[in-house]
Parts: structure tokens; sequence; C-alpha cells
């Protein structure tokens, strides 16, 4: 199941940088705190219903769009997935290899 926050932080970060517009710009256009645009970015804050047609208006955007699952955020997601599924055989294989040192070097 995907994240709807995760989801709304990726649409509005990609749209917004697809029109080359700033989060101080997107909040102007939103009526909002570029510091309130960055919060919902980071995944710390999730905006009202009304603020989220405000987002999607400063976007160009029905509301709807901004938890729409595209590609971009499929690939990413799977590259994240990657990313940790490697960190973790990494993690593992490198514990397993000091324990089969630590006993060679008790014999």
């Amino acid at each position: 199941m995907t994240d709807l926050r995760d989801l709304l932080a990726h649409n509005m970060k990609e749209r917004r940088r697809s029109l080359k517009m700033t989060q101080y710009r997107l909040a102007e256009k939103a009526q909002t705190s570029a510091y309130y645009i960055t919060m919902i970015e980071n995944k710390k804050k999730y905006p009202s219903p009304e603020m989220l047609k405000r987002i999607a208006a400063g976007l160009d955007l029905d509301t709807p769009e901004l938890f729409s699952v595209k590609s971009g955020y499929i690939t990413e997601t799977i590259k994240n997935y990657k990313k940790d599924v490697l960190k973790v055989i990494s993690e593992t294989t490198n514990s397993i290899l000091e324990r089969k040192l630590e006993q060679l070097k008790k014999k």
C-alpha cells in the first residue's frame, strides 16, 4: 500500500520542479508559507482539504492528481527498496564474516 504522505510529497516536488517553481513561489500561490510547503514535502505536516485545493491550484492540477501514482514514484520506491535490501544484505554478510573470523581466531 502506498503511503499518502509519501505520494503527496513526491508528487508536489515533481510537479513543482517540472514547472521550475520554488517552494517560495508555490507558497505564494497557495497563500501559505514556504516553511509549510517544506514541511509537507518533508512529510512532517499533512495539509487540510482546503490547503490541498490551494496547493493543487498553485501547481495547476486537480486535487486528486496530488495523489496519483505515476511511474516515477513507483521507480523511486523500487530504487529505495533495493537500497534497503542491499544494505540489509551487506550488514548481514559483514556480521556473518565477523563471527566466522572470530571463530577462526579462537581455533
